[in-house]
C-alpha cells in the first residue's frame, strides 16, 4: 500500500525531478531532496521554479505527442 502510494506521488508530481535527474545524470531522489531543502531555506520561492519546470515538461511532452506522425499507426 505505501509502496503504491509512493509510486503514485513520485510519478504523478509532474515528473520534474525525474526529468531533471535524467538530464543531469543524478538520482531523482537527490533532486527532490534539493528542492525540499532549498524551499525551506528560501522560504518557498523554489516552488515557483518547480511549477515553471512542470509546465515546461508537460508542454514538451504534449508537443512531442502532437508532432509524432507515427503515433496514429
Amino acid at each position: 500500500m505505501l509502496y503504491r502510494l509512493k509510486h503514485i506521488i513520485e510519478t504523478g508530481a509532474f515528473g520534474v525531478c525525474s526529468w531533471l535527474g535524467e538530464k543531469m545524470g543524478i538520482a531523482s531522489k537527490r533532486v527532490r531532496l534539493f528542492f525540499v531543502y532549498v524551499t525551506f531555506l528560501a522560504l518557498g520561492s523554489p516552488i515557483i521554479i518547480y511549477m515553471i519546470l512542470a509546465f515546461w515538461v508537460n508542454i514538451k511532452n504534449y508537443m512531442r505527442d502532437k508532432i509524432n506522425p507515427l503515433r496514429d499507426l
